[in-house]
């Protein structure tokens, strides 16, 4: 029995939550105040705090040379080591725009990426620069400009492929609302693969008044439904067009779809009731754009 007391006196006096009272030689319990903390030395460790704006930074190889091409690059961020010849050609690239290069280790990218997937590179961008609607129409008075708007679009990842697609169709501008939109992050940027360094953007306010301003502006409006009039491929869609694409699930708002001068829809032949919406853009867009050729 003594044994045990003794037992429980040692692993007391080696708690760090117990003190010797010096008037009694007993050991008492601290105040929880004054208790050491303990830190685990591998609890953080590769969890530095970037001190850079994560929101101004573009991940992957393709992505960091884009938008180094479009001269929007302050500075790269590179993994440490040894480098393979696509990473050479984008420092290469870099020097000669004479933009500074930060070699890091590998858990500094990982920590700046958030778990996005950087291949080993990353750059900080000047910050994004929407533009301005009515520039994009003045640049293209004359012609037959395609513009897509984005109703109630929230996932970074479809703003991005959705402006991927519409750059490689050639068309003039993405539409985002000041309300419910996906606001361009390095993650839509990353998906985007450098096409935001050659698409305009524009926010804009109200949905209604932005396409009745542009109806007077001699666009057409078209809206994609799964009740729409027609099939989008038997479509007219020549001409000034505004495409708008609603929200995967919901669609249009009512609101929306009232404004719209027709609406069209895409066949499903399979059991999943619709595509995911930078698809359906991408089907809009390009039959858009073989009427026009």
């Amino acid at each position: 029995m003594m044994k045990d007391k003794r037992a429980s006196h040692t692993t007391r006096e080696k708690d760090s939550s117990y003190k010797q009272n010096k008037d009694t030689g007993r050991n008492e319990k601290r105040p929880k105040s004054m208790q050491a903390k303990r830190r685990n030395p591998a609890q953080h460790r590769g969890e530095r705090k970037p001190d850079i704006d994560t929101s101004l930074v573009t991940y992957g190889r393709n992505s960091v040379m884009e938008f180094l091409r479009a001269g929007k690059v302050r500075q790269i961020y590179l993994k440490s080591g040894r480098h393979d010849e696509r990473l050479q050609e984008i420092l290469e690239e870099a020097k000669s725009r004479a933009v500074p290069i930060k070699e890091v280790e590998e858990e500094e990218l990982d920590s700046m990426s958030g778990g996005v997937v950087h291949q080993g590179i990353a750059a900080l961008l000047f910050p994004y620069e929407y533009q301005d609607m009515n520039a994009v129409i003045k640049k293209w008075e004359g012609k037959d400009p395609i513009f897509i708007l984005l109703d109630g679009v929230e996932d970074v990842r479809n703003l991005g492929a959705i402006v991927r697609t519409a750059e490689c169709a050639g068309a003039a501008c993405v539409l985002l609302p000041n309300h419910k939109s996906s606001p361009v992050t390095a993650a839509a940027m990353k998906t985007a693969a450098g096409a935001f360094a050659y698409l305009p953007v524009c926010r804009i306010g109200n949905i209604q008044q932005t396409l009745k301003y542009l109806k007077e502006k001699g666009f057409w409006v078209v809206g994609t439904d799964m009740d729409g009039e027609s099939l989008y491929y038997e479509a007219n869609l020549k001409g000034p067009l505004v495409i708008v694409m609603g929200a995967e699930g919901k669609g249009m708002s009512p609101l929306t779809r009232r404004m719209c001068d027709f609406c069209v829809r895409i066949p499903m032949k399979g059991k999943v009731s619709s595509l995911n919406v930078s698809v359906a853009a991408a089907l809009l867009l390009y039959e858009a754009v073989k009427q026009r050729n």
